[in-house]
Formats: structure tokens, C-alpha cells, sequence
């Protein structure tokens, strides 16, 4: 389960250089489909303090429906970046079968048990309509697991293979998965595999305030991933893992066929 108190954590430091370099990469990955496609009912299952969400709508002009299952999170969504939301869980949404046409969950999934990220994931294709698009962003590969997952609760880290198999049992048709925050993980793997372990680091969150250069320094690698992803290529690797999915247009008549 996720750790309530990073929360608060977050809305403290929500332009932390992480913050920014992922959402920018996020956006790098749905402005070809929000320029094509558009998407006119959203949905961001598990919004944390809201933060993506306003920025979505604000860079987008389309309204985003906000859930989270933390009261904190409800709280920041509403009275910190004047948005809606609805406190519900990811694995029970309050809403009919394929309402949105986009939906949106960034790192939920690793708070679920290994083996118990598939009912969530029914959920959010669930309420996706047919042609709708399903954008998650999940914690990648085991070894880059910290201290600060411990924290927040992450119990699992996915890699490509298994995003693509939970999209192949769920028949989407996969748009995009790629590994992200990649050109960092040197220096991921040294303090996470050697120096949380050799000095013995107890769980604590990640997010503090930096100096002003040392928040920009760590951003520009993030930045350059931005535009590599931009370019359609991808990583090979990385600490997170982005994936696009699409819903078939003809997914309840290929239900049907296989019931």
C-alpha cells in the first residue's frame, strides 16, 4: 500500500527535478495522440496531489477527471490546483464501463502486490471506451529499488515483458512501451545497490529541496530522454517503464467471440 505521508511529501516539492523531467516525458508521449486523436474524456487514476492532472489540463484545454484513494490527495487535488476529484480505489472505480477516452495511472501499479496488478488493470480498461487510449507509468527493474520505495510502499517493479504480457491478456493493442529515466541509472545503481546498503539507510523519502544548480544539473538528463522519446525511439533500460495502450474499437465483439 502506498504510504500516505509522502503525499504531503510531494505537494512540498512538486517541482522537484524528478517531477519535471518525468511529466515532461510523460507529455513527450501523448502529444501525438492528443494532436491526432484528442481525447475529450479523461480519466488519472491515482492523482496523487493533483499535480499532473492541472498540468494536463492546462497544457491541453480538456478537463481530466481526478481519483485517488488517499483523503491527502483528494485534499491537495481540490484546494491545491482547483480540481474535482473522487476518492475511490484503482482496483474499484466509481464509474460506468467505458466512460473515458483516455486514462491515465502513473506509478500505481508497483503499490499492488506482485500477482495482484492485473484487477486494477481490468479496471482501468474497463472503464476505457473502444479507440481510447491507457497511458501507465510503473517503477522498472528490480535492482533500482531504494530506500525510498520502501518508503512510499512500492512493493513491485515491473519490467517490459511483463507490461507487454498484462496488455497481450487484456487484448490491447500496444502503442508504445519504453524504459525511461535511463541515462542516470549509473548513478541509480551506485547509491541504491552500494551506498543505501553499506551505510545502512533506513526507509526515508527521496524528496527534499535542492540546491538550485544541483535541481537543474539532475533535470537535463531527463530532458535530453525527453527528446530522444519524442523522436519515436526508445531506451533500452531505465527506473520507470511508460506504456500506451489502445483499446480495439472491436474489443466487446472479440470478448464475446472468446466467451
Amino acid at each position: 500500500m502506498f504510504n500516505p505521508a509522502e503525499i504531503d511529501n510531494i505537494a512540498r516539492v512538486e517541482n522537484f527535478w524528478w517531477f519535471r523531467g518525468m511529466h515532461a516525458i510523460t507529455f513527450a508521449l501523448l502529444d501525438p495522440w492528443m494532436v491526432r486523436a484528442g481525447a475529450r474524456r479523461v480519466l488519472e487514476a491515482g492523482c496523487g496531489t493533483g499535480h499532473f492532472a492541472r498540468l494536463f489540463e492546462d497544457r491541453y484545454g480538456v478537463p481530466i477527471t481526478p481519483v485517488d484513494l488517499e483523503f491527502q490527495g483528494v485534499r491537495h487535488s481540490r484546494h491545491r490546483h482547483h480540481l474535482h476529484p473522487a476518492q475511490a480505489s484503482v482496483a474499484a472505480l466509481p464509474f460506468a464501463d467505458s466512460t473515458f477516452d483516455l486514462v491515465c495511472n502513473l506509478d500505481v501499479l508497483p503499490h499492488f502486490s506482485p500477482g495482484q496488478e492485473a484487477p486494477p488493470f481490468s479496471e482501468l480498461v474497463r472503464v476505457l471506451g473502444p479507440g481510447g487510449l491507457l497511458l501507465v507509468r510503473a517503477a522498472a527493474l528490480d535492482v533500482f529499488r531504494s530506500r525510498h520505495s520502501q518508503y512510499v510502499g512500492e512493493v513491485q517493479r515491473f519490467t517490459r515483458a511483463r507490461l507487454a504480457r498484462l496488455c497481450e491478456s487484456h487484448r490491447l493493442r500496444l502503442v508504445r512501451l519504453t524504459y525511461a529515466n535511463c541515462l542516470l541509472t549509473p548513478a541509480a545503481f551506485l547509491k541504491f545497490r552500494l551506498w543505501e546498503p553499506l551505510t545502512r539507510q533506513a526507509p526515508a523519502s527521496g524528496l527534499a529541496p535542492l540546491p538550485d544548480w544541483l535541481d537543474r544539473l539532475l533535470y537535463c538528463p531527463l530532458a535530453l530522454e525527453r527528446r530522444w522519446l519524442r523522436a519515436g525511439l526508445n531506451f533500452p533500460w531505465g527506473q520507470s517503464l511508460l506504456l500506451l495502450a489502445q483499446k480495439p474499437l472491436d474489443y466487446f465483439l472479440a470478448q464475446k467471440s472468446v466467451s
